[in-house]
Parts: C-alpha cells; structure tokens; sequence
C-alpha cells in the first residue's frame, strides 16, 4: 500500500466520508433485530456482556451498533492501515477502539478492552478476525470474557440479497434495501478453567454454536 493511500485512509476527512456513506447505505436495509431483550436487560441490571461475531458479518451491524453509544463500547482493532479506516469509523459510532491484534500490540490492547468491559459492561469481539483463518475462534475473545467476569453473546447477521468477496473470510455486504437480519443467540456464562485443556474445551465450544451460521463459506 502506498504512502499516499495510507494517509489518505487515516485521514479524518476521508473517515468521516465513509462513515456517512455507511449510514447512508445501511439506512436503506430492512433490518430486523432479533433477541436482543435478554442480553440488555442482563446489561442494564449490572451484568457485563461481549458481543461476539465472525469477520465475514460485521458490516452490517455497524449502523445499528450507533444505539449502543451510551454503553461507549470497546473493540479490538488491527493497527494496519484498514484498521486505522475501521478505528475511525468505529470511533464516530461511539465505540472505543483499542489499537492491536495477534500479530502487533495484541497483549495490550486485549488488556485495554477488559478494563473497559470491567468499566462500561460492554465490548465486541471478532472471533476469527482480521486474517482467519475463517470459523476458527480464537483464544482472544474467551480470555476477555473470563478475566472480566463477562458473558459471550454471538450474534449474527442474514440477507436475503448481498455480494460476497472473494476475501479468507468471503465477507458480504448487503446489497439496498437487502432484508437484513441481526440475530442474537443466548448468553453464554464461561467457567473459570482449571486447565487448559478446560479452556480449549470452551473455546471450542463457541466455535460449535457459531460456525453453522458462516454464510456462504466452505469450513
């Protein structure tokens, strides 16, 4: 990627350009949202919740997840220079994005999000998410849940109509006024693990209840 196209994606002009498109293009969605009472209700007595979702589904969540501002909620996010376009975005629908992955400042930014959880009671995670590989979730999003005493909450996200990229995780956007979907599944209480195979076992556990609802994709 070129040095010009990186500012140009870090820029705040060009993120707030996309941002507004995003809310335009969302707008014409004929969402529906679908069990979302439990989780909130749980949330707004004191519980703490992680939203969590494969990189293949998140776009059209964002417009929508603007209603959680008041949670202000945190996400991890890559420090790449797509990262830098979806931190922006992120930040101007009221999350608070911590900066890191797997590969670079993964540690603290994971340390950043549980404090934030522990703080505000929400954050997001995406499992598999930024480079796959595709329905394998990683270890990120159970030790985030664990060390801040929070419950996993999937959700996922269906269109009658979308394109799908030819990307590792053959993400899709919704195409207008798409009928759009966004399903949450139960809430998910994590057991303090005392080993690791305890661990893997409840990672792997999440990955059963979620992977079936990878659209599209060959796991």
């Amino acid at each position: 990627m070129s040095k010009i196209l990186k500012k140009t994606i870090s820029s705040n002009w060009f993120q707030g350009f996309v941002f507004r498109f995003i809310r335009l293009y969302a707008s014409t969605f004929r969402l529906t949202v679908e069990n979302e009472e439990e989780w909130m209700n749980y949330l707004k007595n004191g519980g703490k919740v992680l939203l969590c979702v494969w990189h293949q589904q998140f776009f059209p969540a964002i417009r929508y997840f603007k209603n959680y501002q008041q949670f202000a909620p945190g996400l991890m996010i890559s420090r790449s220079a797509d990262g830098d376009l979806i931190a922006g975005v992120a930040s101007r629908t009221g999350w608070r994005p911590a900066r890191g992955s797997s590969s670079k400042g993964g540690k603290s930014a994971m340390m950043e999000v549980i404090s934030h959880l522990k703080e505000t009671g929400l954050a997001a995670h995406i499992l598999d998410g930024p480079r796959g590989p595709i329905g394998k979730v990683k270890a990120g999003a159970i030790s985030i849940a664990l060390a801040a005493e929070a419950v996993i909450v999937p959700f996922y996200i269906s269109a009658d109509r979308a394109w799908y990229f030819n990307s590792w995780d053959k993400f899709f956007i919704p195409k207008p006024f798409a009928r759009v979907t966004l399903r949450y599944d139960k809430m998910i209480k994590l057991q303090t693990p005392n080993s690791e195979s305890e661990f893997e076992a409840q990672r792997q556990n999440i990955e059963s209840i979620m992977i079936k609802e990878l659209k599209n994709a060959a796991v």
